[in-house]
């Protein structure tokens, strides 16, 4: 009888983080979801003005207050033009205004905890001062403010909403930057006579980037939300292009007469609400270990 030794298995080879997330696949059923409600709506950005039945703007393509209908599926508003148009013409303006919100918030946000994390003394306390005054001003009260000074429109409202996320950003880039700075291969770079900023955006900001896609993720239901509000306050797109927040304030008083006039825009910013929101869950159960869930997303 002969003895066999069992040959030990090679050690599996890391994947560095960067790698990892290249590799990420969109897989379970949250995850598909969001994606195909996500890119139901950039194409319906895109190429709205093609598949509209009528033009979103025209005034009395069918009778007023008209329910649903084969001439007009999700019916008409109070001046007789087509719902079904202008909900897919409110898609653009809804993702514009969330992307470059966040994109804003973004950039700005990122620089200054990265800067206030890595520099450290003065650059800290100055940089985390002024983080918390925008964190003292509540939200839509600020957005409001800047809009007043800038004016309305989807940019200055986009801008508004940008400046407000700002904090969110700056205090997740900071603590994790001071995480990081405390690792050897930033004291290494530090030693071969790298510079500061060299160091924070060729080591720090790769190093970041998990809590900051997380961070974006989450952000895009957030703006897209405020966004909404703003427009329903009448500081959105100017009449008579057709965003949801202004289409719902527009019909708010035929609630209980006409009600499909204020429920298919609602609907349509519930749906884009929820596929961001589901889009953050599958993000952050993807890439922080820490707080994934049993969701099977």
């Amino acid at each position: 009888m002969t003895n066999t030794v069992a040959r030990p298995s090679p050690p599996a080879t890391p994947v560095s983080a960067p790698r990892r997330f290249l590799r990420w696949p969109v897989r379970g059923l949250v995850a598909n979801i969001a994606v195909l409600l996500i890119v139901g709506y950039v194409l319906l950005a895109v190429f709205g003005s093609v598949i509209t039945p009528y033009e979103p703007n025209e005034v009395g393509v069918g009778p007023r207050l008209s329910p649903p209908s084969p001439d007009h599926w999700l019916g008409t508003d109070a001046l007789g033009r087509d719902q079904l148009s202008r909900i897919i013409a409110a898609a653009r303006p809804a993702l514009l205004s969330a992307l470059y919100a966040v994109l804003f918030a973004l950039v700005i946000g990122t620089t200054i905890g990265i800067a206030a994390g890595f520099l450290g003394r003065l650059w800290d306390g100055v940089l985390s001062r002024f983080v918390d005054l925008l964190f003292a001003i509540p939200e839509y009260l600020l957005a409001i403010l800047v809009i007043a000074v800038m004016g309305s429109g989807l940019i200055n409202a986009s801008l508004a909403i940008g400046i407000v996320s700002v904090p969110r950003f700056a205090r997740i880039a900071r603590s994790s930057t001071l995480e990081v700075a405390q690792r050897s291969f930033v004291d290494a770079a530090r030693l071969c006579g790298r510079g500061k900023s060299w160091i924070m955006f060729r080591h720090v900001l790769p190093n970041i980037a998990s809590p900051i896609v997380i961070m974006t993720a989450i952000s895009l239901s957030t703006a897209e939300g405020a966004y909404a509000a703003l427009s329903f306050l009448g500081f959105g797109v100017r009449p008579p292009d057709a965003d949801y927040g202004s289409m719902i304030s527009s019909s708010q008083q035929y609630l209980l007469t006409d009600p499909w006039i204020v429920a298919f825009p609602a609907i349509a910013f519930v749906v884009l609400v929820l596929a961001f929101n589901l889009l953050g869950d599958v993000m952050r159960d993807r890439l922080d270990p820490h707080t994934r869930t049993a969701s099977g997303a």
